[in-house]
């Protein structure tokens, strides 16, 4: 007869000990939720505005209107679409709808001629140029580059809000 020895499952943790353990963790992630979102939300809140005095007269203030006049500060401006074909493959036409952050109000002649700029420059492109994620990156910087040297610094931005390659 062969002595065969009684294996004896190995003792882990009881269950008081596990749920204890359980719970420590729940609330431990709970707790984390909460901070970060305080955190990402801006527990400061909003701040307030003082009031103003009531000894003065509404002639002397100046009205909330007069503050935000339309025209005194950056201004959006749309460009017509741009839709032309690549210089390399011949075959492959470019849509591009783009919108120009201005510093100040500017002529339309200006935006007119950071369009046809804009329109010389996609002309040129290639398609190895725009594919992936870094050449979306380059051609937006390009196309800002372009627009500020011929506005002379006053365009900020340039949005694109379509690009479409067929």
């Amino acid at each position: 007869m062969a002595n065969v020895e009684q294996v004896q499952p190995k003792k882990g943790p009881s269950l008081v000990i596990q749920l204890a353990m359980l719970l420590a963790v729940t609330g431990a992630a709970i707790g984390m939720g909460w901070v970060s979102g305080g955190y990402l939300k801006g527990v400061g809140g909003p701040v307030p505005v003082p009031a103003a005095p009531e000894n003065q007269s509404n002639a002397e203030q100046p009205s909330p209107a007069a503050e935000h006049a339309p025209g005194t500060g950056p201004t959006l401006v749309q460009l017509a679409p741009i839709t032309t074909n690549l210089a390399a493959p011949a075959d492959i036409w470019i849509r591009l709808e783009a919108s120009v952050v201005y510093d100040a109000p500017q002529p339309p002649e200006l935006t007119e001629s950071i369009h046809q700029d804009l329109l010389a420059m996609v002309r040129t492109l290639k398609m190895h140029q725009i594919e992936g994620a870094s050449g979306y990156q380059h051609l937006k910087a390009d196309l800002e580059e372009r627009a500020a040297i011929r506005s002379g610094g006053h365009a900020r931005q340039v949005l694109i809000r379509t690009l479409l390659l067929e």
